[in-house]
């Protein structure tokens, strides 16, 4: 049996076509690119901008019953792998419903992505996870559990703090994960606008191999970067370590004038560091906050997951001091930002990781789960749901109750998709060496909390991870990655924050409130009270009732959020 599944497997990943995937989303909308008055708004009053990056959730899995959103009730869904077929249980499945916190992780490896989405017809996520499941040696009922598991989907009685922030800030519906691949791809991708395909073009054979295995360039995999520190008992041998990557990143161009300091290891982007010193703009400050950076490793469940720091992949980076103070402990974002020591603008990124460090604990008090789900990233397999939630929630309350709040956004996304089911037919960026396209993969889901967003909204306008890159250069004023004279010569295998498909997200800002004719969101709006686990938050207090959709709506024969060895 595991042989006749590998086989199978085998076939679905290295034959599946290479043709284009169909690309069912609006073009952006978005007039925020060429609208001249509206970005000298959001510079007037946006200083501060926070990224809460999570791990690992489609945008159905999680959002899928959003009222509003283009959910599981629409048409596309109705058409887009809405009914699956369970080959273990020999049954047709729908998209079902679960208030379970934690579950396991499913496959989201670039080539079962690919092929889950079954060229654009979303319907293969099933199959795909039991097949690749069998193949690897599990049990016919784990196999259809975390088969099925890809169909499920989560509502505001069990995330009700992220339903929370979509109600009353803004929702986006069409975010895309910028790479086909797991969590690397996505962390790079968000300071980069790429992984890797400058220095593919640059260095040939550098090229990753078509398998999407090993190290090399784009960067479609979670190989562990060629710089410590490493946590969790990861020690990479050399060969087996990721390339260095040598190609512009957000840190470059917030460096402003002191771009100059990438002394080390700077050969690909010396010209970039010229123009940027150029422009003689002031550095725009900036600090990664991860979890458990300054704990100490040996532990199995050492908090620090190596391969989520993507300042670790590049030299440059690691290897300047100047750089490289600006990474911190999570821990100690909450006293940075209670003592406003922040300075008068800037940039944080906030990495979950294995062991929350704020004291939440899951609400299920088996043995198991206590000892193996103490992660906050939201990442399945090790995170629960609401610890991950009730993180960012205090995160998002310690900005609420700051003097930063009054100039703050906070974006509030995902590195990729979990290969959990998503109905939205991802648009199609560039071709990687395994001939299929790089990019975009399935929606995850985004949200954008402002004083100044509109409220109850949901934006629509195409985005992915590079649209992050646009909106901090239309914010800060910031040089586009793809506006560098080291990977301009290059597109478009390279940077996509110039590419007119992707939305700034601006959108999410309300022009009214922006320009004072219309109150700000107040802080209270965004702080959640008496943050715990579980959540005493529910659809029912929020107000909020979640869409119906067709279909059977109970967990399946056979399903269970864990498999039998939990």
């Amino acid at each position: 049996m595991k042989r006749i599944a590998a086989a199978f497997l085998c076939s679905l990943f290295l034959l599946a076509p290479a043709s284009p995937l169909r690309a069912q989303v609006p073009t952006s909308t978005s007039t925020s690119a060429n609208d001249n008055a509206l970005v000298a708004l959001v510079r007037q009053r946006i200083k501060h901008v926070f990224v809460i990056y999570q791990e690992n959730r489609s945008f159905d899995s999680y959002f899928g019953t959003f009222p509003g959103a283009e959910n599981l009730t629409s048409a596309v869904a109705q058409s887009q792998g809405f009914k699956q077929y369970d080959p273990l249980g020999n049954q047709w499945v729908t998209p079902f419903r679960i208030t379970a916190a934690d579950s396991a992780d499913a496959d989201h490896s670039r080539p079962a992505l690919i092929t889950k989405a079954d060229n654009g017809r979303m319907d293969l996520f099933v199959s795909t996870e039991e097949f690749g499941l069998l193949a690897r040696g599990y049990s016919r009922e784990d196999a259809q559990r975390v088969g099925l598991l890809t169909m499920a989907f989560e509502d505001c009685d069990t995330i009700p703090y992220l339903w929370m922030y979509a109600h009353n800030f803004t929702l986006f519906d069409h975010f895309f994960q910028g790479m086909y691949g797991p969590s690397t791809p996505g962390n790079i991708d968000l300071i980069a606008a790429q992984t890797g395909q400058t220095e593919w073009a640059r260095h040939a054979t550098l090229q990753v191999n078509a398998r999407s295995t090993g190290p090399g360039v784009p960067v479609v995999n979670d190989v562990a970067p060629a710089f410590g520190p490493y946590g969790n008992g990861v020690t990479p041998l050399p060969e087996d370590a990721q390339d260095d990557l040598t190609f512009a990143t957000l840190f470059l161009t917030l460096s402003g004038k002191n771009a100059t300091q990438a002394k080390r290891d700077n050969d690909d982007i010396k010209e970039d560091i010229v123009d940027i010193a150029h422009r003689g703009h002031p550095a725009v400050p900036w600090g990664w906050y991860q979890e458990g950076f300054a704990s100490k490793p040996g532990a199995f469940f050492n908090p620090y997951i190596t391969h989520h720091n993507a300042l670790q992949y590049f030299g440059y980076l690691r290897q300047n001091d100047y750089f490289w103070r600006g990474v911190h402990d999570l821990k100690a974002l909450i006293p940075t930002i209670e003592q406003g020591k922040l300075g008068d603008r800037g940039v944080v990124f906030v990495k979950g990781g294995y062991v929350d460090p704020f004291g939440f604990k899951p609400a299920d008090k088996s043995a198991y789960v206590q000892q193996h789900f103490q992660g906050d990233d939201d990442h399945p397999g090790y995170s629960d749901s609401q610890v991950s939630e009730a993180m960012v929630a205090k995160v998002v309350n310690a900005i609420a109750k700051s003097k930063y709040w009054k100039d703050s956004l906070i974006l509030i996304t995902y590195d990729d998709s979990e290969g959990f089911y998503d109905h939205m037919s991802p648009p199609q960026f560039e071709r990687c060496p395994d001939g299929h396209p790089c990019g975009d993969g399935p929606r995850v889901p985004a949200i954008i909390i402002s004083p100044f967003s509109k409220d109850h909204a949901i934006v629509s306008e195409v985005s992915d991870h590079a649209s992050f890159a646009k909106m901090l250069g239309k914010i800060f004023d910031l040089p586009a990655l793809a506006s560098l004279p080291d990977e301009s010569p290059y597109l478009p295998e390279g940077p996509r924050d110039l590419d007119p498909r992707l939305s700034d997200l601006l959108g999410a800002f309300d022009p009214e409130r922006l320009a004072g004719t219309k109150l700000p969101i107040p802080a209270a709006d965004a702080i959640v009270p008496d943050v715990g686990v579980p959540p005493k938050m529910s659809c029912s207090s929020l107000g909020i009732v979640p869409a119906v959709i067709p279909g059977e709506n109970a967990p399946p024969p056979g399903f269970a959020p864990l498999t039998l060895e939990h």
